[in-house]
């Protein structure tokens, strides 16, 4: 029987893996729409840094974010003294930790679906009279929609292990901050076995059953 602190723990980490997801599916598709459709200047040195999480050490990661987010932080302390947000050991930090970790893999996933479509067929929807909105959602989305959410359960997987950059953004709060990777650090540390082994198969099962149903989508999306 597991403790009710696990549960607390599962559910809190299933919130900020959730809350992560799915902003990084707004962002992300936006922005690998836009890399994948428009060329501009400055265009590879944007993606250049916005796929640093994928070669930045978690920590660094984490100290950028306090240095942005935090009460002196530019950003932070505009949060804190305009609407009196406070990020720093919170959940809500948790969250921004997760999202720009996983970011790329959203990222990446939406250019690459969104460069798999068939630019004569969005051509064919406007001569039939569809606006570039309509085109997007009716013809371009849809067609790319696997690839993108292949990339986005991987997000959601990443987002549920994530532990360097929210440890030191977020902290440890049982109940409050701290998320399953934390919990199994914390519990080795202690010596709790059974409480480690319990959230170390947790967290397994689920991240195999998300990359199994990311694999099955990915080569629909890869194909397009």
């Amino acid at each position: 029987m597991l403790d009710a602190s696990v549960w607390i723990t599962l559910s809190l980490t299933l919130k900020v893996a959730l809350w992560a997801t799915g902003i990084n599916l707004v962002l992300g598709t936006a922005v690998g729409w836009l890399l994948a459709r428009r060329s501009f200047p400055g265009s590879e040195l944007l993606e250049a840094i916005l796929t640093l999480p994928f070669v930045l050490p978690p920590t660094v990661l984490g100290y950028y974010l306090l240095v942005v987010i935090g009460r002196q932080g530019w950003l932070g302390g505009w949060l804190h003294d305009t609407f009196g947000i406070n990020l720093i050991f919170t959940w809500q930090g948790a969250v921004v930790a997760a999202t720009l970790v996983a970011f790329p893999l959203v990222l990446r996933s939406a250019r690459a679906a969104f460069e798999g479509v068939d630019p004569q067929l969005e051509r064919a929807a406007r001569v039939l009279g569809l606006g570039e909105w309509a085109v997007f959602f009716r013809v371009t989305l849809p067609m790319a929609w696997p690839g993108i959410l292949a990339g986005t359960l991987l997000v959601f997987a990443r987002s549920l292990g994530e532990f360097g950059a929210t440890l030191m953004v977020a902290g440890s709060i049982p109940g409050k901050t701290q998320t399953l990777s934390i919990a199994v650090y914390e519990a080795v540390a202690a010596g709790q076995d059974s409480i480690a082994n319990a959230l170390v198969v947790i967290t397994s099962v689920t991240c195999i059953v998300v990359l199994l149903v990311a694999g099955r989508l990915a080569p629909f999306g890869s194909r397009r």
